[in-house]
């Protein structure tokens, strides 16, 4: 690490704070100046990475993970007193865990993201699907503020073992249902197929 850039990760730090538990800051009523790129990459397997190196330190990327925003095609760090672009190779964030809320009226799917992040998947926080290079699913969660959660294959296959069949816009998806809300996740032929 060089001086320089180590000097502008140790400004980051301290403009955010210590980092202990709290809810996440309000950098929606932050307007700092834009300056620039930080060499921090979060790599495709949710690793964060600051100039070639892993960040070890846990509490570190959870801070930075709070303050974390998508603003177009463009990840940023904010903080009160300025606003830094960074690189994300995938998804910001990665979901490793599923679990079914049944405390209400439907059962809901609950996600936890590799930053303890609890996502109850509906409306505001729907799935999507897009198809990886493999030509296999790469599904998403949304977390917030523009950020995504990739869920993991273990994950993957604990929402697929949920699936159910239903005719949707006129068509036959297989799809998960949480809360009042169904997404599809492929269509029923593709599925059918494959078995």
């Amino acid at each position: 690490m060089t001086s320089g850039a180590s000097g502008r990760l140790d400004e980051l730090v301290r403009a955010v704070g210590n980092g202990r538990e709290r809810p996440l800051p309000p950098i929606e009523s932050w307007n700092p100046p834009d300056c620039g790129e930080i060499d921090i990459v979060i790599d495709r397997e949710g690793v964060w990475h600051h100039d070639g190196r892993p960040i070890r330190r846990e509490g570190l990327v959870r801070l930075f993970a709070s303050v974390l925003k998508r603003e177009g095609e463009r990840h940023v760090l904010v903080t009160p007193v300025e606003k830094l672009g960074i690189r994300v190779e995938d998804a910001a964030f990665l979901a490793v865990e599923m679990n079914v809320d049944e405390s209400g009226a439907l059962p809901v799917l609950v996600f936890r993201t590799n930053m303890d992040d609890l996502v109850a998947c509906d409306e505001v926080h729907p799935l999507r699907i897009e198809t990886g290079a493999d030509g296999g699913p790469r599904p998403y969660i949304y977390v917030r503020r523009g950020l995504w959660a990739r869920l993991t294959r273990a994950v993957f296959l604990d929402l697929a073992e949920r699936a159910e069949e239903r005719v949707v816009d006129g068509h036959a998806v297989f799809g998960v249902a949480s809360g009042r809300a169904f997404f599809a996740l492929a269509p029923a032929e593709t599925v059918k197929e494959g078995l």
